[in-house]
């Protein structure tokens, strides 16, 4: 079978990670590396045995014409770098989020249907298999169920410049939300009804309508609630920086791991090191009937290798021609809760969906 050509845009840290996916898989062929600075591409370009490099985007895709285009940069330029390469008939990957509004989303996904290309969006946390028996545990609780999640990250250096990149046209609470909300939404496999927020704009080194804190609270249909929790920043607490919580009337699961590294190291934020699964049955002296149990998730992969399994999906989904309309719906449904979040933020006031 022919190799799926792909054109890697964006050589960050999602961009590498994904860059190596497809070197280690047979079914890629990397056929160009794009991004702004020169020394990122490069760098990428010799550990992977030298690659074509560009700095235009637009000419890469018309040089290399290539099958598949994988989009890691910053979530302003997703909705037009993917329509481009739409138009240039390549399959898409791309990073969370797929775009700035849910009508751009709803349209990208339309003319991914029109032109008949499958479209991937980065929901690392979906192929991860602790996570995966995370959201399972999760769905044998009973309902409704109470969601607690958050992530906070305490950053400096390059990663507070990042996160202020990034503030330029997002939140901490939308742009890390979308992958929390989606998974509160395979919990519960119930429509979301209601959004609130509360925010905090902690810094005077971000735009002064822009927050580098934020909680959502979501209600959904079936009775069950979530909250979702992000701040960033060289100011911003490590005490609770990673929680993540479930309870239903059976009982309650949570994500504990003593060995979790610091919050602005990357494979903590998916790292899980064990379930604890707690049930609430008693006898009728009001004692409880079982222990807690704890699910050893430690044997779990990395950042890259997590990005490999990304990949491993996308490639399947082309070769196979994958349903990926539940996927494409949920990305969106995500997408549309955490920026009703926060729109609430901006009005003060609950947003029904």
């Amino acid at each position: 079978m022919r190799k799926v050509r792909v054109l890697v845009v964006g050589c960050g840290n999602m961009g590498t990670s994904h860059a190596r996916a497809y070197h280690q898989l047979e079914g890629f062929e990397i056929v160009g590396l794009v991004s702004r600075k020169p020394e990122s591409r490069e760098k990428l370009s010799d550990e992977l045995g030298g690659l074509p490099t560009f700095g235009d985007y637009a000419q890469a895709l018309a040089d290399t014409k290539p099958d598949a285009v994988s989009i890691n940069t910053y979530p302003d330029t997703h909705a037009e770098y993917i329509k481009v390469a739409l138009e240039a008939n390549a399959h898409i990957f791309v990073e969370k989020p797929l775009a700035l509004t849910v009508e751009e989303a709803e349209k990208i996904v339309s003319l991914a249907h029109e032109k008949n290309k499958k479209m991937v969006v980065g929901y690392i946390l979906r192929v991860h298999p602790a996570w995966k028996k995370f959201v399972e545990v999760a769905q044998t609780l009973g309902k409704p169920l109470v969601m607690r999640m958050n992530l906070n990250q305490q950053s400096s250096g390059a990663h507070w410049y990042t996160h202020k990149q990034l503030m330029q046209s997002m939140s901490p609470i939308v742009d890390c939300g979308v992958h929390y909300v989606d998974v509160m939404c395979l919990m519960t496999a119930s429509t979301p009804k209601s959004v609130s927020a509360i925010g905090a704009r902690l810094t005077d080194e971000i735009d002064a309508k822009m927050y580098n804190y934020g909680q959502l609270q979501v209600r959904f249909e079936d009775g069950s609630v979530g909250w979702y929790e992000a701040g960033w920043g060289p100011m911003m607490s490590e005490t609770a920086f990673f929680i993540k919580d479930v309870i239903g009337p059976k009982g309650c699961v949570s994500i504990t791991d003593e060995a979790k590294g610091e919050s602005d190291d990357v494979d903590s934020h998916s790292k899980t090191g064990a379930l604890k699964l707690h049930h609430s049955a008693t006898d009728t002296d009001g004692n409880f009937i079982k222990n807690d149990e704890i699910i050893d998730t430690s044997d779990e992969p990395d950042h890259d290798g997590l990005c490999l399994l990304e990949q491993e999906y996308f490639l399947k989904a082309i070769t196979e021609n994958l349903d990926l309309n539940d996927h494409l719906r949920d990305a969106v449904n995500s997408l549309r809760i955490v920026l009703a979040a926060d729109e609430s933020f901006r009005t003060g006031k609950t947003v029904e969906l």
